[in-house]
C-alpha cells in the first residue's frame, strides 16, 4: 500500500489556504518545573500512529522544529505530520485537524485522547485560512473544567462549550495574566476572544508549540479515508 491510496487528487496537486497553527497535546503530571525534556522519535511515532487521522506511519523524515507550523504547498505534503514526546508532554500537529466549520475534529480527538489520559491536560489550537479563518480551541483539564471554541472569528456562527471561567480559575489565572495575554473573556463576540492564547497559557512552559528550540519529529504517514475526505473537500476547490 502506498500513502495515497485514498486519494483522488495528484500529488503535485496546489493546496489551497494556509495553517496558522493545527496542533494537539496531551500534558501529564510530573513534578519540578523546567525545560521539557529533548524529543524522543521512537514515542513520538508511537503517539503520531495512535491519533483517529492517522492509519499508518510510513517514513520518520527526520527532526524539524516544533515552533514552525508546517505550510503544505502540494497534496503530497498534507501526507507530513510533526510530532513529539517531551517527558511528560505528547503533541501532533496534523494538517487533518482543519476545518471549515462542518465538523469538529479537534474535539473528537479531544475526546478519545481523554478516554486514554484521564489525569492529562488536553490542549489543542487549529487555525485555518482558506478565504476566511476559521479556528478550534480546546482545553480540558483532569479535574473536569474544559472549554471548547469553534467558529469564525468576528463573524458568525462561533460556538462556546464549556465554561471558560472554570478552566480559568482552575488554572489558578490572574486578571493580570488574561489581560497580558491580550484575552478578554467579558468580550461581547466570542470571536473577537484569544481562545488560542487561553489555550497556550494552559500549556505555560511545558508549550513545545510555542517555544524556540525544541525539536519534534516529521512523519510521512497515510491518513485514513475519512480524513482524506475532509482534507480533498478543505484543501482543493
Amino acid at each position: 500500500m502506498t500513502a495515497n491510496d485514498f486519494w483522488t487528487s495528484p500529488a503535485d496537486r496546489i493546496v489551497r489556504g494556509s495553517m496558522g497553527h493545527c496542533n494537539l497535546t496531551v500534558l501529564e503530571p510530573r513534578s519540578g518545573a523546567g525545560a521539557l525534556p529533548v524529543n524522543e522519535p521512537s514515542r513520538a511515532a508511537e503517539f503520531a500512529s495512535s491519533i483517529s487521522t492517522v492509519e499508518e506511519v510510513l517514513e520518520d523524515a527526520g527532526p524539524c522544529v516544533a515552533l514552525h507550523t508546517p505550510e503544505p504547498g502540494t497534496r503530497a505534503e498534507l501526507d507530513v505530520i510533526q510530532a513529539g514526546a517531551w517527558g511528560p508532554a505528547l503533541g501532533v500537529c496534523d494538517p487533518a485537524f482543519a476545518d471549515n466549520g462542518n465538523d469538529t475534529p479537534l474535539l473528537y480527538e479531544a475526546e478519545a485522547l481523554r478516554e486514554r489520559f484521564p489525569d492529562a491536560r488536553i490542549v489543542g489550537r487549529v487555525h485555518f485560512h482558506g478565504g476566511a479563518d476559521h479556528t478550534e480551541d480546546i482545553v480540558w483539564l483532569p479535574d473536569g473544567a474544559m472549554f471548547h471554541a469553534s467558529g469564525w472569528p468576528g463573524d458568525e456562527p462561533f460556538v462556546i462549550t464549556g465554561d471558560p471561567d472554570a478552566v480559568v480559575a482552575s488554572l489558578g489565572l490572574t486578571a493580570g495574566m488574561l489581560e497580558d495575554a491580550g484575552i478578554d473573556l467579558e468580550e461581547d463576540d466570542p470571536g473577537e476572544t484569544e481562545w488560542a492564547a487561553l489555550a497556550a497559557l494552559a500549556l505555560g512552559h511545558a508549550d513545545p508549540w510555542n517555544r524556540p528550540g525544541i525539536e519534534a519529529t516529521a512523519f510521512r504517514v497515510r491518513h485514513t479515508e475519512d480524513a482524506v475526505g475532509t482534507m480533498e473537500d478543505l484543501y482543493f476547490v
